[in-house]
């Protein structure tokens, strides 16, 4: 395609797929998260749990990176990872994350800030048992975010698969679980005439106060 093609200005839809009004909306946001997630796994979508997760490193440099979601136990959102990844990395440094959900077929957004912390061991140790042998070889065998090439990652899958031919696996000192603990979330729901549902909750203590945004 000729770049002349690719006309991104005049790319655009008209949202009517639903509305979000203050008075219907809970007030708990994790009832509204969690109805909106089931609605996206009713959906059939490839990835419903999936979100983007933003961190800042130590120059002030954001990063962002497509994760799933793994729980769901309010007042938490679980996601887990290798601990030495560049991601933890900057966890480590600043604790302060967002995460946003995007469901474009049901028109729906959410976003949420909060800060992260290392979820409980045991709670890593469950998890990394109810993945499927492959995954747990892999986390074995891949350094997160290091240089490597194809051939050697191959050679370590390997070389792990031989050392834990089959379940269990033991869980990878350097791998386990996060918890979110969100302050502020966002719900947006497409509209026509981008007059567009955009609901905040903000923490306030032990109270979630709600409020409507212009779109």
């Amino acid at each position: 395609m000729d770049m002349a093609d690719l006309d991104l200005a005049n790319l655009r839809r008209q949202y009517a797929q639903g509305a979000l009004e203050e008075g219907s909306a809970p007030s708990d946001p994790f009832i509204l998260l969690r109805r909106w997630l089931e609605e996206a796994v009713a959906a059939q979508m490839i990835e419903p749990n999936a979100f983007l997760l933003a961190t800042v490193d130590k120059e002030g440099q954001p990063h962002a990176r497509v994760l799933l979601l793994k729980g769901f136990e309010p007042p938490f959102l679980y996601f887990y990872t290798n601990y030495e990844s560049a991601k933890a990395q900057e966890m480590a440094d600043n604790s302060r994350v967002a995460a946003t959900f995007w469901w474009d077929v049901l028109e729906r957004q959410v976003r949420i800030e909060g800060r992260v912390e290392k979820a409980p061991t045991d709670i890593s140790d469950a998890y990394f048992a109810s993945r499927p042998y492959e995954s747990q070889i892999g986390a074995w065998a891949s350094p997160q975010s290091q240089p490597i090439n194809k051939e050697t990652l191959t050679r370590r899958w390997e070389e792990y698969a031989r050392r834990y031919p089959e379940k269990p696996v033991p869980r990878p000192p350097y791998w386990g679980g996060y918890r979110l603990l969100p302050h502020r979330i966002e719900f947006w729901q497409g509209r026509p005439s981008r007059l567009h549902d955009r609901l905040v909750y903000i923490r306030r203590g032990e109270i979630w106060e709600k409020l409507r945004l212009a779109p």
